[in-house]
């Protein structure tokens, strides 16, 4: 298997937890992280959260024939039509990034993927798309950066850090 290197697009090395929640206390933005084992589903992040309150997610980064680039965040139970997603957004249909692709525009790898990795994304090359069904919970959960870690804030506070990020979000009807 190859080895995915550490970079962003820019040569420089991608923010991790301690910068992102250092950047959340910056805006003043309470958030409460918790750490567990490395996880890479939906299924495995189930078994870690007991009692943790809100929406968890699953996050997709995919592109387009072009090369435009879009995170996709969704409740992780619904099921998402990458084709019905893509046309709702202007686009013929989308496909899954790579995972070299995912750490030099979010710098994350696979299974930490969430909306905190635009924090990586300085050049604002990736488009944020999240599901309406979000704004029925007042609080979120997402890795942030890594994927041995959940974060979760109220939906205001993240909202919040995205637009102080340049990255508001697109809201698309998934369900």
């Amino acid at each position: 298997m190859n080895e995915i290197e550490p970079l962003l697009l820019d040569g420089t090395f991608p923010a991790g937890p301690d910068c992102l929640l250092g950047k959340l206390a910056e805006l003043g933005i309470e958030s409460t992280t918790i750490s567990h084992p490395e996880v890479f589903t939906v299924d495995e992040a189930r078994k870690h959260r007991a009692g943790l309150p809100g929406a968890f997610t699953k996050n997709l980064f995919v592109r387009d024939k072009k090369g435009v680039m879009w995170l996709i965040v969704a409740i992780e139970s619904q099921v998402v039509d990458l084709r019905a997603v893509a046309q709702s957004l202007g686009h013929k249909r989308f496909s899954f990034g790579s995972p070299q692709r995912l750490m030099h525009y979010l710098g994350v790898i696979p299974g930490s993927v969430s909306p905190f990795g635009l924090l990586n994304d300085g050049g604002g090359h990736v488009s944020l798309a999240m599901d309406e069904g979000l704004c029925d919970f007042d609080v979120w959960n997402f890795h942030p950066l890594v994927n041995s870690m959940t974060t979760t804030l109220r939906k205001e506070d993240m909202l919040r850090f995205l637009e102080a990020i340049d990255h508001n979000p697109s809201w698309v009807k998934l369900g």
